[in-house]
Parts: C-alpha cells; structure tokens; sequence
C-alpha cells in the first residue's frame, strides 16, 4: 500500500519520512478546507485592523495639515503589514472553527474516525499548519516589521515638518543606584536640559559617595570623548559637599574632564518605539536602562523582550484551540464559528494584557508574563481536544 493511497492516509500507516516532502490524500483534502476560511480571515481582519488602527486617523490629520496623497498611500503601504501580521492568529483561529466545523456539521469527521482514523491525527494538518504561520508571524515581526513601522514614522513626520529625530532633545535623566545595607540607594543623578545629538547643555549631576563626601557638578555643555571614555565639561562648577551638608570647596572651571559612565549618551541616542525594534536592539536597549536601576522600566523591557518570542505563538494557540472546538460533536453555522471566534479572541487578549500588566508591576516575572497566554490556550486546547476525542 503506497502512502498516497487513502487507506493508508486514514490509518496513518507510513513512517514520518514518508509524508514529510509529500502530504497524504486526507492531509491535502483538510488544507484545502482550511485555507480558503484562512484566507478570508486574513483579508477581512487585516482590513478592519487597518481601517479602526491607522486610516481614519491618518486621514484626518492628512486633511488638517494638507499632506498628498502619496504620502497618505506610502504610509498605509507600509502600516499595513503590521495589521497583517496581527490578524494572522485570529485568521488562523477562525479557519480552524469554520473547517472542522463544515466537516463535522456534513458528518465527515465521523466518517473518517469510522475508517479508523484518531481525532488528534485530524487535527495534526492544523497544528502543522499553525506552527507554519507561528513562523512565519515570527520573521515578519523580526525582520520586516521594525524597519517598515520606523519607515513610516520617519515619513509622516518629515511630511508634517517635524521629523522625530534619532535621540532624544530635552530632559535627559539619568539615575545610578548602588546597594547598601539600607537597600537600593541612588549614588549618581545626571540630568541634561538639551540634546542637539552631540553635545549636552545644561548640565546638573550629583555624585554621592559612599564616605558621605559629595559633589554637584553644574556646567554649561559636555560632550563624550571617545578615545578617552570620559565625559569633556565646559565652562561650569564643581561643589564638594561636606557630609554635614556644608560647601567644603568650590572649584571653577574652562574645562574639566569627569571619568562619568556613557549610559546618559546611550539613552539619549536611542530614540526608537518598541515596536520599531527587533530583538537585539531590544536587549542593546535593555541594557542600557539595567544600568540606570530603575526597576519598573527595566521590568517593561523584560517583559516586552520576551514577549517578542512569545507573541507569534499566539497562531499555535488559536490553532490548536480552534481545532479542538470544531472536533467537538455539534452542528455549527458559520455565524457561530464567527460568534465563538469573537468570545476566544476577547478572553485570550484579556488575559494577555491582564499577564501584561501584572509583569510590569512585578507581581509575576517577565518570562511568565509574556507566556501566560500561550501557556492558557495550548492548555485550554488540549482539554478541548481530549474531551472531542472521548
């Protein structure tokens, strides 16, 4: 018996290499009932995201500030893979309902477990098919997604006359904490009024010591010398508090070289959103922020960090969710399919942002935040699957 022929595709009698560059009968037949209800998720789905996330409001300020056309069409071009890459897992969820539920409501389903054929070899086609597109989301978001947001950011804002720059200009804070018997304490506060992208103005830093000796350094421009690693003052003041909080000397300077940390510049450079990001810049930006010991910021990049790997497996979620609930013995209407896949996306996506927010808060760690949701819907699928097999 060949592993193309049906009696082997419904007893799954063939070894693992065997289907692997060629898909049996019964394989090809669920693929093709599930990619037409994919399809159609896709490009219904991705239009609506687009329409409520970017269009309206892009139009408007279109409008109010007399931008062309074109500039409108390159923006949206450039938008729309990001609605794209969203609507994968509720397409994904959606063709998985809508197919197994056509062959169950048509008694297929039954008709093949009575040729001998288990519920989890019928959704195995699905799994395979959702960890395809998990995939896919993945180096869509990796390698296409940052640059094309960063893109369309740099275009609309060069339009409008106001092109958002690479760092940041105003209020450059940067605190340095140490430990000490008393817990965190801060050790080192910098705090820049003006960037121009090379120098620093306006300059104000404090230095505790752990003797209780400090200093207050205040100075006009600084500006990082490279070959040197150390920070060039200009024209400012040095304060050496004494630790009963009396001056114990002033000295004034042209020019003063401070063996300072380069982070306030790292900071100040690094001017992009999270989701114009990938993730190496991610962890380069995580690791400029570790150094400033402000835990709740460096909580939101773990988080968002991992949930970099976590979220193109929200396809595998749905899919397998979705699988399981077209297998269970029912007649469903595609209007059902649609009502079920309403309920699943509202609860899965309220429980990511709840998982979201209780990371960032610290109430569970970051890894566990961002695969909370993963670890529900597999969960919750499995049950579904087991309980349609019974």
């Amino acid at each position: 018996m060949t592993p193309g022929s049906p009696k082997s595709a419904a007893s799954g009698g063939y070894s693992f290499s065997s289907w692997i560059p060629k898909l049996s009968i019964m394989d090809r037949y669920l693929v093709t009932e599930i990619l037409p209800p994919f399809l159609f998720g896709m490009a219904l789905i991705s239009t609506l995201l687009l329409t409520a996330g970017a269009l309206f409001d892009l139009i408007r300020r279109a409008v109010d500030n007399g931008l062309p056309f074109g500039i409108v069409l390159r923006v949206l071009l450039l938008k729309f893979p990001e609605f794209i890459v969203w609507a994968l897992p509720v397409s994904v969820l959606l063709a998985m309902l809508m197919a197994y539920s056509r062959l169950s409501s048509d008694s297929e389903l039954i008709a093949l477990r009575s040729c001998g054929v288990s519920t989890y070899r019928l959704v195995l086609p699905a799994i395979v098919f959702s960890l395809l597109i998990t995939g896919f989301s993945f180096g869509m978001r990796e390698v296409v997604l940052p640059e094309m947001n960063y893109q369309s950011t740099v275009i609309f804002e060069r339009a409008l006359d106001r092109e958002k720059p690479t760092f940041r200009e105003r209020n450059i804070l940067y605190p340095e904490y140490r430990e000490s018997d008393r817990g965190k304490i801060l050790s080192r506060l910098f705090y820049s009024e003006q960037f121009d992208g090379q120098t620093m103005q306006g300059l104000v830093v404090v230095d505790r010591a752990e003797d209780g000796l400090s200093q207050i350094v205040v100075a006009d421009s600084a500006i990082w010398n490279p070959k040197k690693n150390t920070w060039d003052f200009f024209k400012g003041t040095i304060y050496i508090v004494a630790p009963d909080s009396s001056y114990r000397n002033i000295v004034r300077f042209e020019h003063q070289q401070l063996n300072l940390p380069r982070t306030p510049l790292d900071l100040a450079e690094k001017g992009r959103d999270f989701g114009e990001m990938n993730i190496a810049q991610t962890r380069e930006q995580l690791e400029i922020v570790r150094l400033s010991g402000d835990d709740q910021k460096i909580r939101k990049y773990k988080v968002r960090l991992n949930q970099r790997y976590s979220i193109p497996f929200f396809c595998l979620a749905f899919g397998v969710i979705g699988a399981s609930l077209g297998n269970l013995p029912r007649r469903a209407s595609r209007a059902t399919s649609f009502g079920i896949c309403v309920l699943v996306v509202f609860a899965f996506y309220s429980i990511f942002i709840l998982s979201d927010a209780m990371g960032q808060a610290g109430f569970i760690a970051p890894l566990l935040a961002a695969w909370v949701p993963i670890i529900f819907g597999v969960f919750a699928g499995s049950l579904l699957l087991i309980r349609a097999a019974q």
